[in-house]
């Protein structure tokens, strides 16, 4: 099992943002990861910065972390232009960058480059932006030059050269719980990622939270059989904050969440780093002591 943390970018570098990167590298955790949008939920009136430079300076000020988007989505990226910055940001951090990446939701920033008037996409567009934005993405990181013609992106001669640190490209964990998103994530992916069902945000249960998940997982495993991979070359991750658990409320809430989890297959939680006055407030003393002596408790 592995710890990471999302460290989102709501603070100035000069005024915390630093310090918060340095301190997830000395807690121990396996990544840190960020949000890749222009603005969020209930931080959409305050303090918000972009995801490739905050991890390109992330990237300056630590060593052994692993860094990452959780996650990055058609919504307002091209897979040219992205290619280039993660190419970049992958030889800044020497190797240690993953790409979390997802179809993207509705709402909040989801519409900020549409024109007056145009409707927003509904899910089956997201979905096959997705379903083409995936293997143009891939290409564009492992092919010195790539030349492309599709329904929603293009690419004409375009140059990546020398390619990602990491070979044949950096790591895709793929953010998906439907048939055509998972078929992505069995061809292209080198992790899964889910937050559950949203459906039982609010009203559900924990334990209907955990059978939500094994059927995903599930799932998973006949669509990774049917493209003839093996579903435990993904690493399954499992982005708390999104379901009815709580796992930092307590260390002993926690220990239960990742036990029970670890259980279901999933081999990677996520928890948020703790902001005041905010969805993601928590104790701050409780969240070092789960980073650092956590995952221990399970064995």
């Amino acid at each position: 099992m592995r710890l990471s943390t999302v460290i989102l970018p709501d603070r100035r570098w000069s005024e915390g943002g630093r310090e918060s990167w340095q301190r997830a590298e000395e807690l121990g955790f396996d990544t840190a990861y960020t949000y890749d949008h222009l603005s969020w939920r209930t931080f959409r009136d305050g303090p918000w910065f972009g995801a490739i430079p905050t991890l390109t300076a992330a990237a300056c000020v630590t060593s052994r972390m692993r860094l990452g988007t959780l996650v990055t989505s058609p919504n307002f990226r091209h897979p040219v232009t992205l290619a280039k910055e993660l190419i970049s940001l992958d030889d800044v951090s020497g190797g240690r960058v993953t790409l979390g990446i997802g179809a993207g939701g509705s709402g909040f920033d989801a519409t900020a480059l549409l024109k007056e008037g145009q409707a927003p996409w509904t899910p089956r567009q997201r979905a096959d932006r997705f379903a083409e934005f995936v293997p143009l993405l891939d290409r564009l990181l492992t092919e010195d030059v790539v030349s492309y013609e599709g329904e929603h992106y293009s690419a004409s001669e375009v140059r990546n050269i020398p390619g990602c640190v990491q070979r044949p490209r950096l790591p895709f964990a793929v953010a998906a719980t439907g048939p055509r998103g998972m078929r992505l994530a069995a061809r292209h992916g080198q992790a899964w990622v889910t937050t559950g069902d949203p459906k039982l945000f609010e009203n559900g249960t924990p334990e209907q939270s955990r059978a939500a998940i094994a059927g995903q997982l599930e799932r998973l495993g006949t669509v990774c059989a049917e493209a003839g991979r093996d579903v435990s070359e993904l690493r399954k991750v499992m982005l708390t904050g999104f379901s009815p658990d709580r796992p930092l409320d307590s260390f002993d809430a926690f220990v239960d969440f990742a036990g029970a989890h670890a259980e279901l297959g999933v081999e990677e939680i996520v928890i948020h780093w703790p902001i005041a006055d905010s969805v993601f407030a928590a104790d701050v003393a409780v969240f070092e002591k789960i980073a650092t002596e956590g995952l221990a408790q399970l064995a």
